[in-house]
C-alpha cells in the first residue's frame, strides 16, 4: 500500500492491520493454529512468531514484558464443520456449534485454551458476507 506521495509503508504480504496475540506458551498456540487452521509459519523463540492463516498474518508472542492479551477473530475457512471438529479435538471449548446464519455464512464459535475466541465461517455459495 502506498500513501498520497507514493511511499510504500506496508511490507509485501501484509495488511494495514495485523492481529497480535500475547499468551503464556506461544509455542503451543502456534501448534494449535497449525493443527486447526492449517496455518503456516513456525514458532520463533526470540521474536514474535508470524503465522499465516489464509491470506492474513497473525503475530503470536509470549507474555513477558507484555501481559497476556486475548483476541476475538472471524476467520473464513473452506469447511466450517471440519475446522470445528479439529478445534474441539485440539482442546477448544464450544461457544456455538456450526449453524447456518441468515446472512449466508455457515458459522461456529470456539474458545481456545488461552481465551481467544474464533468465529469460524464458510460462506454459502454466492453469499455476500456483508
Amino acid at each position: 500500500m502506498t500513501d498520497a506521495n507514493n511511499h510504500r509503508f506496508i511490507p509485501d504480504g501484509w495488511h494495514a492491520v495485523t492481529p497480535r496475540i500475547v499468551v503464556q506458551d506461544a509455542r503451543r498456540l502456534v501448534e494449535f493454529l497449525t493443527r486447526v487452521f492449517a496455518a503456516t509459519g513456525e514458532f520463533q523463540e526470540d521474536r514474535p512468531s508470524v503465522v499465516r492463516l489464509g491470506d492474513s498474518n497473525v503475530m503470536v508472542s509470549d507474555a513477558g514484558i507484555r501481559s497476556p492479551q486475548t483476541a476475538f477473530l472471524y476467520i473464513y475457512v473452506d469447511d466450517t464443520d471440519a475446522t470445528y471438529r479439529r478445534a474441539i479435538d485440539a482442546g477448544a471449548r464450544t461457544i456455538e456449534e456450526p449453524f447456518d446464519t441468515p446472512y449466508g455464512d455457515r458459522r461456529c464459535m470456539v474458545e481456545d485454551e488461552w481465551g481467544n475466541t474464533w468465529q469460524v465461517a464458510t460462506p454459502f455459495t454466492g453469499a455476500d458476507p456483508t
